[in-house]
């Protein structure tokens, strides 16, 4: 088994901070933010999603981050030292650490197909193709051939290729790295995007959609259910992923200050893709009531056809897409690289080639089932996950062992606040996240 004194970490704290935003700035803030505002109330939308964020970035992403750091391992070994320290049994700890590292990896697995349709559109933009087909069932029948079973081969390979050539170099020579280069790049390509199509004729209708507060919206339960679960689903809490994270993380830093930066810019990262779509769409007159996949490979692409500069606004727009979801992608799969060197004593380079060609042959046999494969691993594994690594942390390590490991490297003493939001107002909300996914169609993420 790997020691923690051989155990990688991160090479500096902006390095750090930029993979947990990578981490959390994915698919749900991009295609699924845009249109759950509009559905939901606009500015109600927002402002209740927000709230969740602040909340959810001050107990869950600090608990996971701390959680790692305090066990250096993944989750399964993280898990399994909570129970130890009460006197309970590591092989349950162990068992339940596997389902959040399953859930980490099924979900990858998943994303991988939909980073291949982002790598065939990112190519097809610069061929020329993406905006050749006519009418909106002509690009709906593009990506219907692309989403089909055993339709985008080679680029999921491709895709699939580049992150596990990230994850090979390792944590700071790839992963830290990558994150460097790919996050402030994915920032600046969907801020051009956002104020090119602010002097877009009828933009402003989008952005009364995004900031107008309709206090009848605020009343609604279902404004505030599905801001929940997008405020969730878009930190990336699973129990995995950003715990993992925090066990690289050196002993000196403050997580409190990390979680608020990472819950900071995941917001500004929806907010930028909704002033992206929002406005393109009230500006043709698209459907604002089209969402997922769709919304990103069919009505934007015939939207970016009919303006000015299309082509290139295509690939700008893919180019950014595909810089979030790969750095999502190298998160979720780093658990369950992590758990083979730790748990079967892999080296690095053999661990990632072994997940890489399992994960590929999944991906290429799961493309005609993916949203389903995707719905429910979002919907019923990583909210548990999370939910376990919350009170593993919270409630079975006891408040003292939490409030020595989220003080560390901190100067000021952390308030009163912690035990109640954390043990009370952030495990609630996890419980309600996984009744609420279970018992709303579709999910609530």
């Amino acid at each position: 088994m790997q020691t923690t004194t051989a155990r990688e970490a991160f090479g500096s704290r902006l390095g750090f901070l930029l993979a947990c935003i990578g981490s959390a700035v994915g698919m749900g803030n991009i295609w699924m933010f845009p249109i759950r505002v509009c559905q939901f109330g606009g500015g109600a939308f927002l402002l209740a999603y927000l709230l969740f964020v602040g909340i959810l970035g001050f107990t869950g992403v600090v608990g996971e981050l701390a959680f790692g750091r305090a066990a250096r391992t993944g989750p399964m070994g993280a898990f399994s030292m909570a129970l130890a320290a009460r006197g309970k049994s590591p092989r349950l700890g162990a068992a339940l650490g596997m389902l959040p590292v399953l859930g980490s990896w099924a979900l990858a697995i998943g994303y991988s197909v939909v980073m291949g349709w982002i790598v065939r559109y990112l190519l097809a933009c610069w061929t020329g193709s993406a905006l050749a087909p006519q009418g909106v069932d002509g690009f709906s029948a593009a990506f219907r051939s692309v989403a089909s079973a055993f339709g985008n081969n080679a680029c999921i390979l491709l895709g699939l290729a580049l992150a596990f050539a990230i994850l090979a170099l390792g944590i700071s020579a790839g992963i830290e790295t990558a994150n460097k280069v790919m996050m402030p790049l994915f920032f600046l390509l969907f801020l051009g995007l956002a104020l090119y199509m602010a002097f877009q004729p009828g933009a402003e209708m989008g952005y009364r959609y995004l900031f107008h507060i309709d206090p009848a919206a605020l009343a609604q339960p279902e404004t505030w259910v599905y801001a929940l679960g997008q405020a969730f689903f878009s930190l990336s809490l699973a129990g995995s992923g950003t715990l993992i994270y925090g066990s690289y993380l050196h002993e000196g830093e403050d997580v409190i200050g990390i979680a608020w930066k990472v819950a900071l810019s995941g917001a500004l990262a929806a907010i930028l893709s909704a002033l992206v779509m929002i406005p393109a769409m009230a500006a043709l007159g698209g459907p604002l009531d089209a969402g997922g996949p769709g919304l990103m490979f069919i009505y934007l692409p015939y939207l970016f056809q009919s303006m000015q500069g299309g082509p290139v606004l295509a690939a700008v727009f893919f180019a950014g897409v595909f810089l979030a979801g790969i750095t999502s992608l190298v998160n979720l799969y780093e658990a369950p690289i992590a758990t083979l060197q730790e748990k079967w004593g892999m080296r690095r380079l053999p661990a990632v080639l072994v997940l890489g060609a399992c994960s590929a042959a999944a991906a290429l046999l799961i493309q005609g089932i993916v949203e389903g494969w995707m719905d429910f691993v979002s919907i019923y594994v990583c909210p548990l996950g999370a939910g376990l690594a919350g009170i593993l942390f919270y409630w079975v390590y006891g408040q003292k062992f939490v409030r020595e490991q989220v003080q560390k490297g901190r100067m000021r003493p952390v308030g009163r606040w912690l035990e109640p939001m954390t043990r009370y107002v952030f495990c609630g909300l996890t419980l309600a996240v996984c009744i609420l996914g279970i018992l709303t169609p579709g999910g609530i993420g």
